[in-house]
């Protein structure tokens, strides 16, 4: 599973959802799903862009944790 600590990054970075979504050029919405864990993909380009406004590496706000499913087999 991979979790999105987007709200981790912003909050170090003192920056709002408004601010960033404007700063990356998306919609505070869709900002929002990627936030909640609810997106299934996002683009290079929006990650880097992402990464370009809050000063931070990709593996700052992408975790990788095992399904549940994973550690039984």
């Amino acid at each position: 599973m991979i979790i999105v600590n987007l709200d981790v990054m912003m909050a170090r970075r003192k920056m709002s959802s408004g601010e960033l979504a404007s700063r990356i050029g998306i919609t505070q919405a869709n900002l929002s799903i990627l936030k909640n864990q609810k997106a299934k993909a996002v683009r290079f380009s929006t990650l880097n862009d992402i990464c370009k406004a809050l000063d931070c590496q990709p593996g700052d706000i992408l975790e990788y944790r095992p399904d549940e499913e994973d550690e039984e087999n």
